[in-house]
C-alpha cells in the first residue's frame, strides 16, 4: 500500500470512529440524557465493570489525575456516579455508577447497536461480520480514548 493510500485509509478508519462516537451521542441525548459529552461515556466504558479509582480513570482516558478528579466531579454533580469506599484500600476512594449511569450506559448501548444496524444495511450481514473479525485481528485490546 503505497503512504497516500496509507494515509486515506487512516484518515477514512478515524472519520467512522468519530462518526460513531458522534451518532451515539446523539442518540444518548435523543433518549434523554442531557449534560454529557462524548468524554464521559469513554469514562463509563472503564467505570462500568465494577468502578474505579480516579487514578485508574486518568490511565485509561490518557489525562492526569486533576483531570480525571474533576470530570469525576462534574458526574458525582450530575447523579450519573459516586464515590465509595474502596473495599481494599483504605486510602482510595471507588467511582461507580449510580443507576442513572447504568441508564445511559444502556442508551450508548442502544444508540451503537442503532449505528451497526445501519451498517448492516449499507455492507450486507457478511461483510459487516467480516469487517469485525478484521478489525479484532488489528486491534483486540485497543485502548478507547476520547478525543478532547
Amino acid at each position: 500500500m503505497q503512504n497516500s493510500e496509507a494515509m486515506a485509509l487512516s484518515a477514512a478508519l478515524l472519520a467512522v470512529a468519530g462518526e460513531l462516537t458522534q451518532r451515539i451521542h446523539e442518540g444518548v441525548v435523543a433518549r434523554g440524557f442531557e449534560g454529557l459529552r462524548p468524554a464521559h461515556g469513554f469514562a463509563f466504558t472503564r467505570l462500568a465493570p465494577g468502578g474505579a479509582t480516579v487514578t485508574d480513570l486518568a490511565a485509561h482516558l490518557g489525562v492526569t489525575k486533576q483531570a480525571a478528579s474533576q470530570l469525576v466531579e462534574e458526574l458525582v454533580r450530575k447523579g450519573y456516579v459516586e464515590r465509595r469506599p474502596h473495599p481494599v484500600d483504605a486510602r482510595a476512594r471507588l467511582v461507580v455508577m449510580t443507576e442513572l449511569g447504568w441508564a445511559c450506559t444502556r442508551a450508548a448501548e442502544e444508540a451503537a447497536a442503532d449505528v451497526v444496524r445501519a451498517w448492516g444495511e449499507l455492507l450486507g450481514e457478511s461483510d459487516l461480520r467480516a469487517l469485525y473479525d478484521r478489525l479484532l485481528r488489528i486491534a483486540p485490546y485497543g485502548p478507547i480514548k476520547p478525543v478532547w
